[in-house]
């Protein structure tokens, strides 16, 4: 029996229809420096897509398999658009959950993808009174079933392009950030165990989706300035992401390929985890040996120049 009265699916949120974009961005944006221009770029990445991300309904598709091994209610919340987390944990309390446990879908230790949700969980529960306890599964890219559903995926794509060089994807972060978390390390040790798994020795890591202002250093290579470099066929495997929401669909599928088209090189996409029975399998398992806490201080929030609001 669970030692838990619920599962909590703690997800980045995505808009649904075209009036719900830049809303969703402001939200994602508040306190960041980021210019208003940048903002109305990157709403045009899902206007290209009628105004809808993928995300949400890979998260209810993930609910869906989830129900079939989890014998637990499960809810869902988002840090950035409906349902919200706070909302979710309001209804939770009103169903009498008193002590539930996240899986944040994020794999990478990072300010962004790991600490900013365990403190959205705190201000959540704040805001409800009489909130549900949540404990926190930790990143989880180390997991022996992350790496084997990022095989299978990095395998089909490679049957369709044999030739090409694999290049893994993950979201760009700044510089700061990433010194200060295990994100890169993690990223260059799932890297090599997927690479090993499919017996290529020669790959890169490379970086997609940078947001921030110019003048701030943030992760390189990019995947088109490499992919430009190289001038070869590719397999380009979205490690770090694990549903293929808007980051994937736009930034590579769109972006990334049309450099390719100009180059005129392959390229073969590789499926991210999303519902793979291995990562339902995970999950189903996190919840029963999981939390270990984080250590204190783990991911900070990265440091910016003076005179930039603090999110």
């Amino acid at each position: 029996m669970s030692r838990y009265d619920a599962l909590l699916l703690l997800s980045f949120g995505g808009p649904e229809k075209h009036e719900d974009v830049i809303p969703f961005l402001e939200n994602v944006l508040r306190g960041k420096n980021v210019p208003r221009e940048r903002m109305l770029e990157v709403a045009e990445h899902y206007y290209h897509f009628d105004g809808r991300s993928p995300i949400n309904d890979q998260n209810r598709a993930l609910i869906a398999a989830l129900k079939e091994v989890v014998g637990i209610p499960i809810y869902w919340g988002n840090r950035n658009w409906h349902p919200m987390l706070a909302d979710t944990l309001r209804q939770m309390r009103d169903d009498g959950v008193k002590r539930a446990i996240a899986f944040v879908t994020s794999a990478f230790g990072s300010y962004s993808g790991c600490r900013q949700y365990a403190e959205d969980i705190v201000k959540a529960r704040a805001a409800v009174e009489g909130a549900p306890e949540i404990a926190r599964i930790r990143p989880f890219s180390a997991h022996p079933a992350f790496v084997e559903a990022m095989t299978e995926r990095v395998q089909a794509a490679i049957a369709e392009v044999p030739t090409g060089y694999l290049l893994f994807t993950a979201h760009s972060i700044p510089v700061s950030m990433a010194q200060a978390s295990p994100y890169v390390g993690e990223l260059e040790k799932a890297c090599a165990a997927v690479a090993k798994n499919v017996g290529r020795e020669d790959w890169r890591l490379v970086y997609q989706s940078r947001s921030g202002p110019p003048g701030q250093p943030w992760l390189e290579p990019d995947i088109c300035d490499t992919l430009r470099e190289m001038k070869t066929d590719a397999v380009v495997a979205p490690i770090g992401f694990l549903s293929d929401h808007m980051e994937v669909l736009y930034d590579l599928d769109t972006e990334a390929r049309a450099v390719c088209e100009e180059l005129g090189v392959k390229m073969a996409r590789a499926g991210t985890v999303e519902t793979h029975p291995a990562m339902i399998r995970m999950i189903a398992e996190l919840i029963e040996t999981e939390p270990a806490m984080c250590p204190e201080g783990c991911c900070p929030a990265p440091v910016r120049p003076v005179g930039w609001p603090q999110s």
